[in-house]
């Protein structure tokens, strides 16, 4: 959610940042009716400050006799008892306005974001590991997973399209990949481990900036819940609604559940295969921090950690910096990790890691205050993919791949196998 009062301060700045979104300018619309609503407020104020005036002059003229001056001071009240409702009405009626014009717009970017409306304008920042070579041609995932438990149509006829069946040791290798990210987290990146719910209520989509834009992406139970599409939903609103002791920033989250979408834009893209699923599993990270330079420096750590898992699993990558225009909603700066898939010949996404600003905590309306001083001050919020563990397990594949058809496992992956080193078709 964007402050009223920064807008106000700066139109043509909002309106700038607006444009760098691919957005029209919007300051005016707003300010119009924040004027409007603040012009009613005092309105509706003023009139209540008038009615306890005139409602206590009744008592006081009727105790000095003078009948005259309570008339009055009664019809002074009734014109008020009349007026009032109509002015409070009003007062809602501009304000829901005002939220809905807020709540529909996305963070505006920071001012080292490039510009750029779509991922041609993206950044490659770095560029880890080198791609491996074969001596036959590299086959992408899909084809290679058939013969280790992957098994779309069973899959199929349980749930429809964009759903696998993963068996075997395919599956304990996905398993492994989930665990190890999560431990890792935990053992070596300061983040507390959380098993979150994931079904949450309306207003925890609404605080991650999920709602009401992306309602289409979500899946949504027929008691008004919605099923995450991601745990950043969950860890996010761990903070909604309170106030944090700053001694106790920042606080890293971290938890491994499955994420539900609708893919409801996607239609024709990544039919095949794990790379785009309705349900799949993700480890999460998601930080909250006290302002914009712990944010910033925040920001890179996440990353890096997130890089830490792809060097460890020996997975050539790319670190993107994102465009304005192709960031998520509620980012001000995202990078991309984008993972190297041999059997595509591409680099595919991975890992998106953002900083969000204040943006969600004014949302979730979560502060934090600092010992001895008054008043409170939003958080800020990030988070990141560290990693999805589908994406994952393809890129494994692909690029461990062997002549024969088999898969090396990677070696950190060992305490989380059995001592299985190689997937061997079955």
């Amino acid at each position: 959610m964007h402050d009223i009062k920064a807008i106000r301060a700066d139109p043509a700045a909002f309106d700038a940042g607006l444009a760098r979104r691919g957005l029209f300018a919007k300051s005016a619309q707003i300010t119009d009716v924040d004027a409007t609503l603040r012009w009613v407020k005092t309105e509706y104020e003023k009139g209540l400050g008038e009615r306890n005036s005139a409602s206590k002059m009744i008592g006081e003229a009727k105790a000095l006799g003078d009948e005259l001056q309570a008339q009055m001071a009664i019809f002074k009240v009734g014109e008020l008892k009349a007026r009032l409702p109509a002015l409070e009405a009003r007062e809602t009626e501009l304000q829901i306005a005002l939220e809905v014009e807020l709540s529909g717009l996305p963070n505006l970017p920071a001012q080292d974001v490039p510009d750029g409306l779509d991922e041609s304008a993206n950044v490659v920042v770095h560029t880890r590991g080198t791609p491996p070579t074969f001596d036959f041609t590299p086959r992408e995932h899909d084809t290679l997973a058939l013969k280790f438990g992957y098994d779309p149509d069973t899959a199929a006829t349980i749930a429809g399209a964009r759903f696998a069946v993963l068996k075997g040791p395919l599956a304990r290798l996905h398993r492994a990949l989930g665990q190890f990210m999560i431990d890792r987290h935990v053992e070596t990146g300061g983040f507390t481990e959380v098993a979150p719910p994931l079904l949450v209520l309306e207003k925890a989509v609404f605080g991650a900036g999920q709602l009401p834009k992306f309602a289409d992406d979500l899946f949504k139970t027929t008691d008004g819940r919605y099923l995450i599409s991601t745990a950043e939903v969950s860890l996010t609103n761990l903070v909604r609604e309170k106030i944090v002791d700053a001694a106790d920033l920042p606080l890293r989250f971290t938890a491994l559940t499955p994420c539900f979408r609708s893919e409801a834009g996607s239609a024709g893209r990544d039919t095949r295969g794990l790379i785009r699923q309705h349900q799949f599993d993700k480890v999460e990270l998601v930080a909250i921090v006290a302002d914009a330079e712990a944010a910033a420096a925040e920001h890179e750590r996440m990353t890096a950690h997130a890089e830490g898992i792809l060097d460890a699993l020996g997975l050539p990558y790319r670190r993107m910096l994102l465009c304005a225009g192709d960031m998520g909603f509620s980012a001000r700066k995202t990078y991309d990790l984008e993972v190297w898939l041999p059997g595509q010949g591409a680099y595919r996404e991975i890992s998106s890691c953002s900083d969000c600003g204040d943006f969600q905590a004014r949302r979730m309306d979560a502060r934090y205050k600092t010992r001895g001083e008054k008043g409170t001050k939003f958080v800020h919020t990030l988070n990141g993919s560290a990693l999805a563990v589908g994406r994952t397990l393809v890129a494994v594949i692909e690029n461990y791949q062997r002549a024969d058809g088999s898969v090396a496992v990677p070696e950190v992956l060992a305490p989380y196998m059995g001592g299985v080193t190689e997937l061997v078709p079955g």
